[in-house]
């Protein structure tokens, strides 16, 4: 299958990952300072979880090492805004034996999504526009897109895509994951998107394509985010790389978080892995050769997501790297109502509403990586479980999630008041990581704020 087809897998909630024979933790308040930056540590008990019960993380982790299931993993667990887990397994890489470090660089590609969503709703509440915009209000190359009916036929929009389909995912774009057997996923394959010098010539090559159907119809996971940054980059008048940099990271500590790879921090990037489908064995996608069946996830120069040390396509989609501390800053801002510390990034009044449901029930959840999406809905910019029992998870109603095309997921339970994250380079995973992390987490709690 080409690049394209398991690039725009980062769609998922990645079912699961790694291990490691090397492990570090820091649990019950054994964690410095320095160790956990400004998030700081507690004994797991003082917010009603179980020390002895979190051992279920080490052994999770090391089962995914011993199995030769993953390289390497970090998981971070918090509740009530402190770190009670925090734990670096495995090696750096499947030919690297050094031992991972909880401060290595991740690839965390749809997990950029949810922080892109958060920015443009810093300047919805600046009074920036309004969701029920036509998207073409700040985007003019995509008015005129047509759609591909059901007919093969190219009609007008009905009513134009709108600010919040875009966020929602229902305005008719699309990723080209089924371009063996789509057209309009055909054309998105063809246009070769990720290799446009920037977003302004992504979005001319998108306004060529047309639309998988009538905005507002249908979800269907897509590259609207990356829209969504261009709408962020031409709306604040600055490079959705700077004002990422500016409004986010550098309020939320979030020091290793970045499109681009710095060279002074390139040797903590992490290598990406797949499954040799010829020997079941991990491979680093760097040493694919050009005949090999995994040959399309082999680096491309210039092209984004391909390439970290030369970007210019900042992909609000699938982009970033960063790390489980990092992206822990993040969570926790928004599990506490858009402010961490003294920095404010969103009111709790916004957090909320992006965090409910925002799709009819007539709308199915398509290109979302899981057989059930029963239970499960879509907020803005963030996956929502609505029905724990249904989406087969032990949970909680309201929480809000994403994960990467390369196994990377975290979520944030405002019931509990959980913040999970989870890291791991393996693109396409078979492996259901993150429903185990879920019962490892919630087997912990001892004191639950469920009524």
């Amino acid at each position: 299958m080409n690049f394209l087809l398991r690039i725009s897998r980062m769609v998922r909630y990645e079912k699961g990952l790694f291990v490691s024979l090397f492990f570090l933790t820091i649990t019950a308040g054994q964690a410095s300072a320095a160790d956990i930056q400004n998030l700081s540590a507690i004994k797991a008990e003082k917010v009603g979880m179980s020390s002895e019960r979190l051992e279920g993380m080490i052994a999770l982790g090391e089962r995914y090492i011993e199995n030769n299931q993953v390289a390497g993993m970090v998981n971070l667990v918090m509740r009530n805004g402190k770190v009670v887990h925090y734990a670096a397994h495995g090696k750096k890489g499947a030919d690297d034996n050094r031992p991972l470090q909880k401060d290595d660089l991740f690839r965390i590609y749809s997990m950029t999504k949810p922080i892109t969503a958060v920015a443009l709703m810093q300047l919805y509440e600046q009074g920036k526009f309004l969701l029920n915009d036509p998207v073409s209000k700040f985007v003019p190359e995509l008015k005129g897109v047509k759609v591909l009916n059901a007919v093969g036929e190219l009609e007008d929009q009905k009513t134009p895509m709108t600010m919040h389909q875009l966020l929602t995912h229902t305005a008719g774009l699309s990723y080209g994951y089924e371009a063996e057997v789509d057209l309009v996923d055909e054309a998105y394959f063809d246009a070769d998107i990720w290799a446009s010098k920037d977003l302004d010539e992504f979005a001319l090559r998108v306004a060529k394509l047309p639309l998988k159907f009538q905005p507002g119809s249908r979800y269907h996971y897509s590259i609207a985010v990356d829209i969504t940054g261009l709408v962020v980059q031409r709306l604040s008048g600055k490079p959705f790389d700077v004002y990422l940099r500016e409004n986010l990271f550098e309020p939320l500590g979030m020091e290793d978080t970045f499109f681009e790879v710095p060279k002074n921090k390139i040797s903590r990037f992490l290598p990406n892995h797949v499954i040799d489908p010829q020997n079941g064995e991990l491979m680093d996608v760097s040493k694919i050769p050009a005949n090999h069946p995994r040959a399309a996830q082999r680096i491309r120069k210039n092209v984004a997501m391909l390439d970290y040390e030369n970007v210019s396509l900042f992909s609000g989609g699938g982009g970033l790297v960063s790390t489980a501390m990092d992206f822990a800053h993040f969570a926790e801002a928004m599990r506490n109502g858009g402010l961490l510390g003294k920095k404010r990034i969103l009111s709790p009044k916004t957090v909320n509403y992006m965090a409910q449901n925002h799709l009819s029930p007539s709308m199915q959840l398509g290109g979302f990586g899981v057989a059930n999406t029963s239970g499960l809905g879509f907020g803005l910019g963030f996956g929502i479980v609505t029905n724990p029992a249904q989406a087969g998870d032990i949970g909680s109603a309201g929480e809000f999630t994403w994960g990467g095309a390369a196994g990377t997921n975290f979520w944030i339970d405002p019931v509990e008041e959980i913040v999970v994250v989870s890291m791991i380079q393996l693109m396409e995973s078979p492996w259901p990581l993150r429903s185990e992390l879920h019962v490892a987490t919630y087997q912990a709690i001892t004191d639950s704020y469920e009524d």
